[in-house]
């Protein structure tokens, strides 16, 4: 079975408002990594986050990650375990970057290695 890398990616210098939508079909997909690089330390106490954002209703939304980037200027999360996401459902990151740091966001994503 082929499990190619995808990539979403987003740069600026306001706040990361970026989504990450699965694509339409029967096959879960799933989070390989997520970087983050502010040029830096973000100075305010704001977490960045990571969300399931379901598609089916908001009661199934989920923050699957959270980091306060007050002292960081690089984060590398890649998940314990697979974290399966669904058809249609996207993955919503979020960062509040009061001080206007300019950031550079990379996400590595594929399809799941097993059906759900």
């Amino acid at each position: 079975m082929s499990r190619t890398n995808k990539v979403h990616r987003a740069k600026g210098s306001a706040a990361i408002e970026s989504s990450l939508e699965m694509p339409a079909s029967n096959e879960a997909q799933e989070i390989v990594s997520v970087k983050l690089h502010l040029t830096e330390t973000g100075g305010t106490a704001e977490s960045f986050t990571v969300t399931i954002n379901s598609a089916t209703d908001p009661a199934y939304d989920t923050i699957i990650f959270s980091q306060d980037m007050n002292t960081v200027k690089d984060l590398m999360w890649v998940p314990d375990q697979p974290i399966p996401v669904v058809e249609k459902d996207a993955i919503d990151f979020a960062y509040t970057n009061t001080n206007s740091r300019t950031y550079g966001l990379e996400v590595i994503w594929r399809k799941a290695q097993c059906l759900l």
